[in-house]
């Protein structure tokens, strides 16, 4: 029998995953946002991540539905929605918990149901898994069967895309870790590396990212200490780096939905079971501030210039969470924004990346168009996302911008001659 494939989510994560298995077998790709699916039924995706030339290419072999009965004929349900956090930092099932129990409604005998979205150990057996058995009255690893799989997607990097990295699996018994296994094989070019349990591919996911906010923290508060010292961080680490077991991250803002969220699934569930994670927790409070701290630079190095702040015009060049990318989810430079504009300052925002339309439905952080087209000069610019557009600016492009001295700061290290450098 030939496997049909449900994938439930179209973000990031889903559709990339639903497009490389469309171009071997039959793929229904579900998301509850009906606009979402209309856009991929017109062949456009709007994260930039799957190509308009790929989507056509495999449109004979996937349908995009709202409706997850369509999805019913299907005998292996991906699940890759999103899993965040609230406002205390608090891991959010919300999403997970409303999609297991929307498969239960379509299950069948002898089915397999995949999680990929990033949680701490114990979820898809102990949070997901029991859901699907309420909603279809089916007995898990009897009737039906679970994986797990975490993504590994890099919003924006377009060399390392979903085929060409290495895939972790895992499954509920031996022989349905295997055929899982034997799945993602199937398509991940880069191959696979079969789990021994689905914790195991649980803490493994939530690991890989907390490992980087950790050492991005260490990072940062260097930062903050050489700058204390007069001392150019990234001369320091351009330094540092010459020795071949070095780690060289630079500086700057951790948002985004995995460095800035995964850290507290884990430390969700170690404190849970009685552990004090102080390192990672640590780090995250370290991170936060970041943007906060750039600001109050902004406003140190304005006062330096002789620029009065209330009033003034500042110029944020990026608000994404990283470079050439669309995506604002979880973004720090927001940290950024508001703190300026507590201190009074009128407060510009411009991205290329961002559809200004879709920013004001959600957001309103004061979005302008293309500065360059505008008569308006601002007191201070701050560099805020390293997209290839601001990368190729020259100073005089900055001076072209600038009211008098003008006060450039530099969060992702792009700029020839900076003011101030984080």
């Amino acid at each position: 029998m030939t496997d049909k494939i449900c994938v439930i989510g179209l973000g990031y994560v889903g559709l990339p995953l639903a497009v490389a298995f469309a171009e071997k077998l039959p793929v229904v790709g579900f998301d509850i946002n009906s606009a979402r699916v209309d856009e991929l039924l017109a062949g456009y995706d709007r994260t930039l991540e799957v190509e308009n030339d790929l989507l056509a290419s495999v449109a004979s072999n996937i349908h995009y539905s709202s409706n997850l009965h369509d999805a019913k004929e299907c005998n292996i349900y991906i699940v890759t929605v999103p899993t965040p956090i609230d406002k205390t930092n608090r891991p959010d099932l919300t999403p997970l918990i409303k999609s297991s129990a929307a498969v239960g409604e379509v299950i069948s005998k002898g089915d397999i149901v995949i999680y990929e979205s990033t949680v701490y150990p114990g979820v898809t057996e102990d949070v997901c898994i029991p859901e699907v058995e309420k909603a279809s009255g089916l007995q898990f690893n009897v009737d039906f069967f679970a994986g797990y799989s975490p993504e590994r997607i890099n919003p924006g990097d377009k060399e390392h895309t979903v085929k060409k990295i290495l895939k972790v699996t895992s499954g509920s018994t031996p022989e349905i870790a295997q055929r899982v296994n034997n799945l993602y094989q199937s398509v991940i070019t880069a191959g696979t590396f079969l789990a021994s349990s689905i914790k195991v591919a649980e803490a493994s996911k939530v690991i890989e990212n907390t490992q980087r906010d950790v050492n991005i923290a260490l990072i940062n508060e260097l930062a903050l200490m050489f700058d204390q010292m007069d001392i150019d961080t990234k001369e320091v680490i351009e330094a540092a780096s010459t020795k071949w077991n070095f780690i060289k991250l630079m500086p700057g803002l951790v948002g985004g939905h995995c460095i800035g969220v995964d850290p507290y699934y884990l430390t969700f569930k170690a404190e849970e079971v009685g552990y004090k994670p102080d390192l990672i927790l640590a780090a995250r409070q370290i991170n936060n501030g970041m943007g906060k701290y750039v600001a109050e630079k902004t406003i140190k190095e304005m006062i330096k210039a002789e620029k009065a702040i209330k009033g003034s015009n500042v110029l944020i060049l990026g608000v994404t969470f990283k470079e050439d990318c669309p995506d604002m989810r979880n973004t720090k430079v927001i940290d950024i924004i508001e703190e300026l504009k507590d201190y009074g300052a009128n407060v510009g925002v411009y991205d290329p990346w961002v559809d200004q339309e879709e920013e004001k439905k959600h957001y309103h952080h004061g979005f302008i168009g293309n500065p360059f087209d505008a008569d308006i000069k601002y007191d201070a610019i701050v560099v805020a996302v390293g997209h290839k557009q601001f990368a190729d600016l020259k100073m005089e492009d900055y001076y072209r911008l600038s009211l008098n001295q003008p006060v450039i700061i530099d969060v992702k290290g792009v700029v020839s001659a900076p003011t101030w450098r984080l």
